[in-house]
């Protein structure tokens, strides 16, 4: 992890350790949160565990190729934070070959780590915008984040601001599992200090809340890993 000062995270895969450092540093100047994966399967993992504004992805990597991994992330993960790809390969059918399979945008190799970091901020912003006035829905659940709003059955609920951002976060991922870790550092954006009743509490409370409306169930425990929402 790197950086201060700047709650946009941007996940670094790049099997080539010195083209992954220096766009490591540059975006560390540039007070980005940053990790950095070498290969697609590390890739994958990181986004377990994290929420990302933004991939810059490499093609030719170890293990899973830059497509899997969009494979995965577009049809598996259903996300849709933008992903920047870079390659050494620059014909027109192969850029519009993935941005057919969901990439925002393509730098070919070699470049210009200003133009890059240029390129991040405008994918950033734009996304952020999008998702600033989205509507979620699950079963009788309907999330505004542009109202910071949760209403059940056209029913509000009483939030706090960690229930909304929790409940958000499984609402914008329905098939990630959260860990206890993940819903604290995101909901909280602070460290994780260990093993705590917070998480268990806040979950309680939403549950509690949103069965004032509907018996259905909408968040599931996953035992020994986290939670999920329910299918």
């Amino acid at each position: 992890m790197c950086g201060n000062g700047n709650n946009q995270r941007v996940l670094i895969i790049e099997d080539d350790e010195h083209i992954n450092g220096i766009i490591y540093d540059g975006l560390t100047a540039d007070k980005f949160h940053c990790t950095q994966a070498y290969s697609g399967s590390e890739g994958k993992m990181n986004l377990a565990h994290r929420e990302y504004q933004l991939i810059v992805l490499d093609l030719m990597l170890p293990g899973l190729s830059g497509e899997e991994f969009m494979h995965y992330l577009r049809k598996d993960l259903k996300s849709g934070v933008p992903v920047i790809i870079l390659s050494a390969k620059d014909q027109l059918d192969h850029k519009l070959n993935l941005f057919a399979l969901g990439a925002d945008d393509y730098v070919t190799k070699p470049f210009e780590i200003e133009e890059l970091i240029a390129r991040i901020h405008v994918h950033i912003k734009r996304n952020a915008a999008d998702e600033s006035s989205k509507e979620y829905k699950h079963k009788n659940l309907l999330l505004d984040s542009t109202a910071y709003s949760v209403k059940v059955k056209d029913k509000t609920l009483s939030l706090t601001r960690q229930e909304y951002k929790i409940v958000e976060l499984l609402v914008r991922n329905p098939t990630r599992v959260f860990t206890k870790q993940d819903l604290y550092e995101l909901a909280w954006d602070e460290i994780y200090m260990g093993e705590d009743k917070t998480i268990t509490v806040h979950i309680s409370n939403i549950r509690n809340k949103i069965k004032r409306y509907d018996s259905e169930p909408y968040i599931d425990t996953i035992w020994g890993i986290g939670f999920r929402l329910s299918k």
